[in-house]
Formats: structure tokens, sequence, C-alpha cells
């Protein structure tokens, strides 16, 4: 009689199944995204899922900060390592308009568009999006005030003014590539916002 032996389960892969949900919320977005199309996207149960991850909030709060760590992590790149605030937002605007159009995931930023449109029973959801959002807001300002600190920019210059237009200009574009705008096109948008600093 022959002895049967059993292989070993595969392993559940939680980091590629945390990928793999970030482009599920990025694609559909929070309240789109349903506990099924994550099961599916996954590849697991749903029991598999909330003992992995717990609820569809804690799932969708740990895809944001590995969106923030990974993919979403060219804008903090560029304030810390670009030597003024005019270079680092500058290069901002270049690479949103590269990140926003490119072809493995979502168009656009997955902070600014996956909360839009949500129920009431997921306001805590879109607040932290947005209290995310407006850190971006505060690190602008705070980094051109630095730079007006320092005699590198004028003393007239609007920091929070100019903080919340350069905001204002990237969440736009990431609006214009869900809308199918195109690389180029959103490369002369950043231009044209970048040459409010001359």
């Amino acid at each position: 009689m022959t002895e049967t032996r059993r292989g070993r389960p595969r392993s559940f892969d939680r980091d590629a199944a945390l990928e793999q949900a970030l482009l599920t919320f990025w694609e559909r977005g929070y309240d789109a995204t349903s506990v099924a199309d994550l099961t599916a996207a996954l590849g697991i149960g749903a029991p598999s899922l909330y003992a992995a991850f717990g609820d569809k909030q804690k799932l969708f709060e740990e895809v944001v900060v590995r969106y923030q760590e990974t993919r979403g992590a060219w804008t903090a790149r560029a304030l810390a390592e670009e030597p003024t605030a005019r270079a680092a937002i500058t290069r901002i605007l270049r690479e949103a308009a590269v990140e926003y159009t490119a072809t493995d995931h979502a168009q656009g930023c997955l902070i600014i568009s996956a909360a839009q449109n949500t129920i009431p029973a997921s306001a805590e959801v879109a607040d932290h999006l947005r209290r995310l959002r407006q850190a971006n807001v505060i690190a602008f300002r705070d980094r051109i005030q630095a730079d007006v600190d320092a005699g590198v920019l004028p003393k007239t210059t609007d920091a929070d003014g100019l903080a919340t237009y350069f905001a204002a200009t990237i969440q736009g574009m990431s609006q214009q590539a869900r809308d199918g705008a195109t690389q180029a096109q959103l490369t002369r948008v950043a231009e044209l916002a970048a040459a409010v600093w001359r």
C-alpha cells in the first residue's frame, strides 16, 4: 500500500493581496468596491479576508498607507530631495502628469478620487482622505514659507495661496487623467502651473 503524502497548503501572500486590494479600490472607489469585489480580486473567501485584514474599512486604511509608501510616495520624495520649494513642487507637477496617466493602474490619485462620492456611512473614510489632502497643502505651504523665511523667495510671497493653488492644480490633474487626459496634455498643465513661479 502506497502512502499518500498531502502537500502543504499554499500560504496566503498578504502583501500581494494588499496590492490587489489597492488596485481594486483605486479603480472603483471605496463605496463602489464591495466585499465580493475584493474577495474575487484577491482570490480568497470572505472569512479569509476578514481574518487577514479585518473589515473593509480597515483594509482600505492599510491600502492607503501602502499607497503612500509605494505608488504615491513620489510627492514626499520630491519634497525631501529637492533643495527648494520651487524645485520640489515643479517636480511634483511634472511627475503627476506621468504617474496619473500610467497604464499599470487606475488613472489619477487614489487619495484624491477613492472617496469622492461617499455615502453617509463612509464619512469616516472620506474625512480621513480629506485630512491627508489637507496635509499635502500644509506641507507645500510650510516648504514655501521656509524659503520665504530663508530669503530664497520674496517676503511678499503668498505661501498659503500658492500651496492651495498647486494642490488644486494637482487634484484637477488627477480628475483630468480619470477623464482621459494624456500624459502630454497634463505635462502642459504642469508647465503652465509651474510658470507661476516666474
